[in-house]
């Protein structure tokens, strides 16, 4: 019977272990910062598509 509890209590720890590491061990410098709150922002200017003829991607015809 101790050795169950020796298990169940080792499987505790280990599970609250992987929850610690899990929610602490993120960004260096913290989250990024939030937009505003109407959920509108602009695209960011440094992550631009590639501009082509055809307004739709696909095999040409």
């Amino acid at each position: 019977m101790l050795l169950l509890l020796l298990e169940a209590l080792g499987a505790g720890l280990l599970f609250i272990v992987i929850i610690w590491w899990t929610m602490f061990a993120g960004r260096p410098k913290g989250e990024l910062p939030a937009h505003d709150a109407s959920g509108d922002h602009a695209p960011d200017a440094t992550a631009s598509t590639p501009q082509t003829d055809s307004p739709v991607p696909g095999p040409k015809t």
